[in-house]
């Protein structure tokens, strides 16, 4: 193209521009304000779109008359009373000139509380102080409605969630100045009567009966009513496999508020569910499964949970029957479990029944257990065995952490101690003493330290007779990284069945970034020997990216082995187990 016809045709470009600006701009009604007001102003206003060569003389007038209504209720809401709004024509344009003044700050503040918390007894001029020092709208600070409303409704909030369910705010004012640009507040809050739980009123029930409802520890009648102690009995019934949803609460209008009927309402959730899944894990490898569950299994309240899972390098079958509570809060179950592993050249063939039962208390949680199992190993390149024994089992845990699937902060400790006696259906007496210890540090604003320490010792005469799950096996994800899974322990033959000592050690840094992702970096030491005198420590590190995903953070890690010169890569999901 010649050089004289592409100027001409950029010249045509930057006209063309030129007007197409110059028609937008024409006619347009243009907002002139103070920029820390124009966001507010321009989300809530529709009217600044339209162009003013589509509106006659008199249509502005009434656009005018509009602009100063609605634009003097928004900047009331952020104190801005003695607002002034004018038009402005300058050539085809009109514009709305704002002039928001001075803003209105708080000059007073009264409190009034009538009812029960008003009398001078007991505890309650202490309530009525922290209440007054809470208020969160004191003198000086510039009267906005959302804080406001805001104040008030935390004032009732703090009543009503404990004693007080039905206070209630009588009379409120805000007496405006705007000559003075002033705000005076008043509040007169009754707290009404003294309230506690009465009697449950359950709806909904179809296939269960109360007796259900009554094992998930509701309050107790006579209790000091407590809308966390509500919330906690809702969300024990709504965290059970019976129920689609729950509703608990209680008569804030009732004629006997020292007995205030707790009213529960459920709607029972369809109990027979069958599932599939499919899965990878860097131990095991490729997974599927399918799952059938029962939550009115024999007629009853017992929740059966039974599944097929296959994966590369083990196969399971299970069953497993949880009772409801009892009325102390005890968990009850009874399972079955048949099982094959083909790992680290070790195949194992395993059969076991076995009831459990759970006693949660708090952070606290004790779980006592008595399994009967029969196993068959064949390592590669030795001889094949089997055993049998009938084991006692006792885990201990604390929980202690800000949050199971994202933790920043706290600790977990688990102590476990079972064992068998020949006496017992068992082919050799032994005891099993196992610990592990998480702790979660927060570094800086969003990152966080976690250490991690396991260890134990099985007493027996020697390992033969001891069933694996009695052994220590070490390595893999979520273990000594760098190594592969349960690849760290006794040799036999070409296998690596488990021996009777454990040590791991493990220190991790997680830098978060803005949004969900972030990186780690690691370094774990352990190994799981037969010989205290020839144990030795094996060292894995590396780093990997990081994901919070809805059931915890993925953490998906390139390892190195340092004792068998191999990278490796392994993924899990880092939750506070």
């Amino acid at each position: 193209m010649p050089r004289h016809a592409l100027v001409l045709r950029l010249l045509l470009i930057l006209l063309a521009l030129g007007f197409a600006g110059a028609v937008r701009a024409a006619g347009s009604v243009e907002l002139v304000v103070p920029d820390e007001l124009r966001p507010l102003l321009v989300k809530h206003l529709d009217f600044l779109d339209r162009r003013t060569d589509e509106i006659d003389a008199a249509g502005r007038v009434a656009l005018l008359r509009r602009a100063r209504k609605e634009v003097e209720e928004i900047l009331a809401t952020e104190g801005y009373f003695s607002a002034s709004i004018e038009g402005d024509e300058a050539d085809d344009d009109f514009r709305i000139v704002v002039t928001p003044g001075v803003r209105s700050t708080i000059s007073s503040v009264r409190l009034d509380f009538a009812g029960d918390l008003s009398r001078d007894e007991g505890d309650r001029p202490a309530r009525l102080a922290a209440l007054r020092e809470a208020w969160g709208l004191p003198v000086g600070q510039p009267f906005r409605q959302a804080d406001w409303d805001a104040a008030k409704q935390r004032v009732l909030d703090a009543l009503s969630a404990r004693e007080y369910a039905a206070a209630a705010i009588t009379d409120s004012e805000a007496l405006i100045d705007p000559a003075t640009a002033s705000a005076a507040l008043s509040v007169t809050v009754d707290s009404g009567p003294v309230f506690r739980f009465g009697p449950l009123e359950i709806t909904g029930l179809v296939d269960y009966d109360r007796s259900l409802i009554e094992r998930y520890r509701p309050p107790t009648p006579g209790e000091p009513y407590s809308q966390e102690r509500l919330l906690l009995f809702q969300s024990a019934l709504q965290n059970t496999t019976y129920f689609a949803s729950v509703v608990v609460d209680i008569d804030r209008h009732s004629a006997t508020p020292e007995a205030a009927p707790v009213r529960v309402q459920v709607t029972e959730a369809k109990p027979r569910r069958v599932g599939f899944g499919f899965g990878v894990s860097s131990n095991t490898g490729y997974r599927v499964e399918t799952s059938y569950r029962d939550a009115h299994f024999f007629d009853r309240a017992y929740n059966l949970v039974s599944g097929l899972r296959i994966e590369q390098r083990r196969q399971l079958v299970y069953a497993d029957v949880f009772l409801p509570p009892s009325l102390d809060g005890a968990l009850d179950s009874v399972g079955v479990l048949a099982e094959h592993t083909n790992i680290a050249g070790l195949q194992t063939q395993r059969q076991s029944i076995g009831v459990v039962r759970t006693l949660p208390s708090g952070n606290i949680e004790n779980r006592f257990a008595l399994n009967y199992q029969h196993e068959a190993l064949a390592p590669d390149g030795s001889l094949s065995t089997r055993r049998s024994a009938l084991t006692a089992n006792w885990s201990w845990t604390h929980r202690s952490v800000d949050s199971i699937l994202d933790p920043h902060h706290g600790h977990v400790l688990n102590l476990q101690l079972g064992g068998a006696s020949q006496v017992l259906l068992s082919d050799r007496n032994f005891a099993r003493v196992y610990g592990r210890y998480q702790q979660f540090l927060p570094a800086f604003d969003r990152d966080v330290i976690i250490l991690r320490a396991e260890g134990g010792i099985t007493i027996a005469a020697s390992r033969d007779g001891v069933p694996q799950d009695f052994l220590f096996r070490t390595g893999g994800a979520q273990t000594v990284r760098g190594y592969a899974y349960q690849s760290l322990g006794v040799t036999d033959g070409s296998a690596t069945v488990g021996g009777r000592y454990l040590a791991v050690t493990s220190a991790e840094y997680v830098h978060w970034y803005k949004g969900d992702w972030g990186v780690a970096a690691f370094v774990d030491a352990g190994n799981a020997n037969d010989e205290r005198k020839l144990f030795k420590m094996n060292l894995g590190y590396g780093m990997g990216p990081r994901w919070k995903s809805p059931a915890g953070p993925i953490a998906v890690d390139l390892a190195y082995g340092q004792a068998d010169h191999r990278v490796r890569l392994q993924f899990s999901i880092a939750i506070a187990f």
